[in-house]
């Protein structure tokens, strides 16, 4: 079987009125569009945040994320490395929000395939933040 990079069916409420907008719980602290508040991630699914990805940002490096569109994949040369990676954008309001590691090419490298860099720009918290 092929692994899936949708969050289990327990972790999202998809709504009748935007098929392709999904809802996190409530209960855990989320990440969220700035631009348009549609969910993007759970707390839970941050592995770090940082700006060694790329020179001039902040980003948040995330293992699974919800109602974003990915782009077509190209080679680009990051801080860390020629990798392949696919823009991803809100799925709502279209905003590029960062990027998805489809292939490193150092094997150094190799745990960031299939994860994802969102950039603090284009986030605000969500849910529970004290």
């Amino acid at each position: 079987p092929e692994l899936s990079e949708e969050p289990p069916a327990e972790m999202v409420k998809m709504t009748k009125s935007k098929t392709f907008q999904a809802y996190l719980p409530n209960c855990h602290r989320t990440y969220s569009c700035i631009h348009c508040r549609a969910h993007l991630a759970n707390h839970d699914e941050l592995i770090s945040k940082a700006s060694a990805f790329s020179r001039d940002t902040i980003n948040y490096f995330l293992g699974r994320v919800v109602n974003v569109g990915c782009g077509p994949a190209e080679e680009r040369v990051l801080l860390t490395g020629l990798h392949a990676v696919a823009d991803i954008y809100c799925e709502n309001c279209k905003t590029t929000l960062g990027w998805k590691y489809e292939h490193a090419f150092e094997s150094s490298q190799k745990y960031k395939e299939g994860k994802f860099i969102i950039e603090l720009a284009h986030m605000i918290k969500d849910n529970g933040w004290e």
